[in-house]
């Protein structure tokens, strides 16, 4: 983004009542449109750059008004900007019409956004879907879309407000039934049908003055803010938490999540990697014990012990994160890189891309790997991010009050696995029928996580 287009916006919370004035203005507007001779708007094609406006005459008034048509019209134009501008096989990243115009239902209806003059509430979340998913500048936008800065910067910063509002419906926590992915695969059912989902932090990177930079300077030397992110097994987010400096560990980032209000159900845990505390919450792989590398894929070999077999199954069972994080920043680029927002705008990008990848999601959104996709995307000031913490270094109190507990509890599932696994790798090389165990295929050759 231009630097003129950050300080253009930082100009607008200053002029706030100019704002609102404006904002006047257009409801002003709007009240014109409608009171305009009916014959005037009979006999003028509205168009929009890129696309055709139909209306439709009411039969009580006479008066031509924006039809269901124009709406559906304005979602595919945005669409097709989208898949233009980000090369074949964006459809697959499903970014529709329908859930364009589905989620500006929701919007309208929940007086979260409204029409306003010369630009629908598709067209303001096209202009905000677009900006996530290519870092676009307020020129790019302004070009684009055919409006000026001053009406881009207003429905930007107005799609942020509605999409904050509605993050708490579409960001919810997950149901503390087993998720059938578990429940019906031996290799995980009778061990980890406490789980609800997993966790994990990913660096944002940002652009803030020097004066404020020290601690968002993550360990790689580059400026980030470190976000935790929680999702269940159908790749739903059902937890963000944005805002956190760089220099912050992710443990610290989640225990500042609970603080937040962050909860675990009682009796359930979220995996989550060795960067974290091993706590009855918060179930971690063993430290220093091999697993899921190349090497044993390779040579098909076998798990030597229960903390081997357990780190195996946890890695592939945790790997939904990795899914879900990679289609996020698949579908919003604007994760990857730097912008020249200023600094608050910055923080809210992540919870931003959450609720809108929730929103996808549901309206029939694919579990699909994309890493073949090949979206075109070059960062104006490319980073160095560091890939998340290591190992857990015991800086949060609260947790290392509770990794003896977290230790029994992974111990438990460890042993009784590897005592099935050792049993089912009996029969097997003998021949026996295995009844009441259901066979769990040899885990090392499934390994291919897609992450």
């Amino acid at each position: 983004m231009d630097s003129e287009d950050s300080s253009d916006f930082e100009e607008e919370e200053k002029e706030k009542e100019d704002g609102d004035e404006e904002e006047d203005d257009d409801d002003d507007d709007e009240l014109m449109l409608f009171i305009l001779p009916a014959l005037y708007l009979a006999t003028t094609e509205i168009e929009t750059p890129g696309r055709n406006r139909t209306s439709k005459r009411s039969a009580a008034t006479g008066i031509v008004t924006t039809g269901q048509a124009s709406v559906f019209g304005d979602a595919k134009w945005i669409c097709k900007l989208l898949e233009e501008d980000r090369g074949q096989g964006y459809g697959k990243l499903r970014v529709e019409p329908r859930i364009l115009l589905e989620l500006s239902r929701f919007l309208r209806s929940n007086n979260l956004l409204r029409n306003t003059k010369g630009v629908s509430v598709e067209g303001k979340i096209g202009m905000f879907i677009y900006m996530l998913s290519r870092n676009a500048s307020f020129h790019k936008l302004s070009d684009r879309f055919k409006n000026s800065r001053e009406t881009i910067h207003r429905h930007i910063k107005a799609c942020f407000d509605a999409v904050t509002a509605m993050t708490g419906e579409f960001v919810k926590p997950p149901s503390t039934q087993t998720h059938w992915k578990i429940s019906s695969d031996p290799c995980f059912g009778p061990y980890f049908e406490n789980c609800i989902g997993a966790i994990d932090g990913i660096h944002v990177p940002m652009t803030i003055s020097d004066s404020e930079a020290a601690p968002y300077r993550n360990r790689q030397g580059s400026i980030s803010q470190n976000v935790m992110l929680a999702c269940d097994f159908d790749l739903n987010f059902v937890y963000v938490s944005c805002g956190r400096e760089g220099s912050a560990s992710d443990a610290a980032v989640l225990y500042s999540a609970i603080e937040s209000g962050f909860q675990v159900p009682l009796g359930k845990y979220y995996l989550v990697d060795g960067g974290y505390a091993n706590t009855p919450s918060f179930l971690a792989p063993y430290i220093d014990v091999p697993y899921h590398t190349e090497e044993k894929e390779q040579g098909n070999l076998q798990p030597r012990d229960y903390r081997e077999l357990f780190n195996l199954r946890h890695a592939q069972l945790r790997g939904h994160i990795k899914r879900a994080v990679g289609l996020l920043k698949m579908r919003f680029p604007i994760l990857n890189v730097a912008t020249a927002y200023r600094k608050d705008t910055q923080l809210k990008i992540p919870a931003a891309a959450v609720a809108l990848h929730n929103v996808i999601q549901r309206q029939g959104g694919d579990e699909e790997f994309l890493s073949d996709q090949i979206i075109p995307f070059v960062s104006r000031k490319a980073v160095t991010l560091p890939s998340g913490d290591d190992t857990y270094g015991y800086d949060v109190a609260a947790f290392n009050n509770e990794c003896d507990m977290g230790n029994a509890l992974r111990d438990g599932i460890a042993q009784r696995m590897w005592a099935d696994y050792e049993r089912s790798m009996y029969m097997s090389v003998f021949g026996i029928e295995q009844s009441g165990l259901e066979e769990c295929q040899d885990p090392w050759p499934q390994m291919h996580l897609r992450m």
